[in-house]
């Protein structure tokens, strides 16, 4: 016989702490250990998530639906469950033979399904966590978070106070039993329904799986990681049989590069603590009616805006009167200011019909005043061009003074756009 205090239940909205039975205690006198993680067998996904999975944290995969999500918790449950532990994966969408055959179609047999991988289709919270309390796993996946409903409240699964209740109660789990618990998410623009967005000051860890749905790469960006830094990406590429790493994404983004071809730069980016080379396309062509535009794949708008902006009036580009295209291949979005100088090189060259060399990367920040600013993780960068075979890279005068570069590659300072162009294009006087 056990002895417990009939409590009274806290209304919706209010959720109770994460732990009843913490009290004041001294920080040196609190166990913990930064190598306490579980070992996520996939490497991409645990760079993503600062280098595996710390026990008793609640981790939100966000997307749009149909980018991965559920293939890819699918797959990282199959791996755990061989090698860390129990997992139990909850389904409010699937049935179970419908789990069954993405199982076997992420290259599982039959005969190889770990033991320790449990399924449950259930909706109900309550449900779920007797479930949870049966199973007694190490990791949770609840696909999704807007199909899981507490059956006392009077809102429709889905909205705002249904998944904030539901991501408490989870909350409240993971902290008092040291699961580890994925919750997906899906991106929707109805007002009605409940994002990720409602639930990131909730969740330990942010990670969103994006992608362009026309092309094979995804990328698991981190946003928000309270175990670990933010903006560290994993790369994937999507296949039949699942989601497969792609340990070297630069070099797959440049796999179908066309060497000299006009209006094409190669732009050593950053996205977290990892360098990518992209190849950055710029066209321009003649408007057929009167306002001339402006399209952006991959780019920023107001970016490219303030790049053409600067090409016509500092370094005399006709471009008024052009339609200008931006594209950046392979789905990868460009958001820092680093990318701008690929930009202005790509565009001048279609402009000019003049190719950039095929051995040379860049990267810079460009100005109003036509100026090029330096940018940070400088070394990283130029590393990265030189294990892609890259002999030069054209980058802004360095005022820090010269950094430890690889050799056998050639690094070329310019303080202007103007002067950056006439560098970087082939046959320009």
């Amino acid at each position: 016989m056990v002895e417990q205090m009939d409590l009274p239940a806290s209304k919706a909205g209010a959720p109770t702490a994460t732990s009843a039975a913490s009290r004041p205690r001294r920080l040196r006198e609190i166990q913990g250990d930064p190598e306490d993680r579980l070992v996520l067998p996939i490497p991409e996904f645990a760079r993503a998530l600062g280098g595996g999975i710390v026990p008793g944290s609640l981790i939100l995969v966000g997307g749009d639906p149909g980018i991965g999500k559920s293939t890819l918790l699918l797959q990282a449950g199959l791996l755990l469950a061989r090698q860390t532990g129990r997992v139990l994966y909850v389904s409010g969408e699937e049935s179970e033979k419908q789990i069954k055959l993405r199982a076997l179609r992420l290259k599982a047999s039959a005969g190889d399904l770990p033991e320790d991988l449990f399924l449950v289709t259930e909706t109900s919270l309550e449900a779920i966590l007797h479930d949870v309390e049966e199973v007694s796993p190490r990791v949770l996946i609840v696909d999704s978070i807007q199909t899981t409903c507490r059956p006392e409240l009077t809102s429709a699964a889905g909205s705002i106070s249904q998944v904030r209740e539901c991501t408490a109660r989870l909350q409240a789990l993971a902290k008092s039993s040291g699961i580890a618990i994925f919750l997906i998410g899906h991106v929707t623009k109805e007002g009605t329904l409940a994002g990720p967005r409602v639930l990131e000051h909730i969740v330990d860890t942010v990670l969103y799986l994006e992608g362009d749905r026309f092309q094979s790469y995804r990328l698991l960006r981190s946003v928000k990681n309270r175990f670990g830094p933010t903006s560290e990406v994993g790369v994937f590429e999507m296949r039949s049989d699942g989601m497969a790493e792609v340990p070297n994404p630069s070099e797959a983004f440049l796999a179908e590069r066309v060497f000299d071809a006009p209006g094409s730069a190669i732009a050593a980016t950053m996205e977290g603590t990892r360098p990518l080379l992209v190849e950055m396309q710029g066209l321009t062509s003649a408007a057929a009616f009167g306002n001339p535009r402006r399209t952006a794949n991959g780019v920023d708008l107001y970016r490219l805006l303030l790049v053409a902006a600067v090409l016509s009036r500092r370094v005399g580009l006709k471009l008024g009167e052009q339609d200008i295209f931006v594209n950046v291949v392979g789905g990868l979005h460009v958001s820092e200011p680093a990318g701008d100088l690929a930009m202005a090189v790509a565009i001048a060259s279609s402009i000019r019909d003049r190719p950039v060399a095929s051995d040379l990367a860049m990267f810079g920040e460009v100005g109003l005043s036509g100026e090029l600013r330096a940018t940070s993780q400088v070394a990283s960068r130029v590393r990265e061009a030189a294990q892609l075979g890259f002999r030069r890279v054209l980058l802004p005068r360095l005022v820090r003074g010269a950094e430890l570069f690889p050799s056998g590659i050639q690094t070329i300072e310019a303080r202007s756009v103007r002067e950056a162009i006439d560098l970087a294009l082939l046959g320009t006087k």
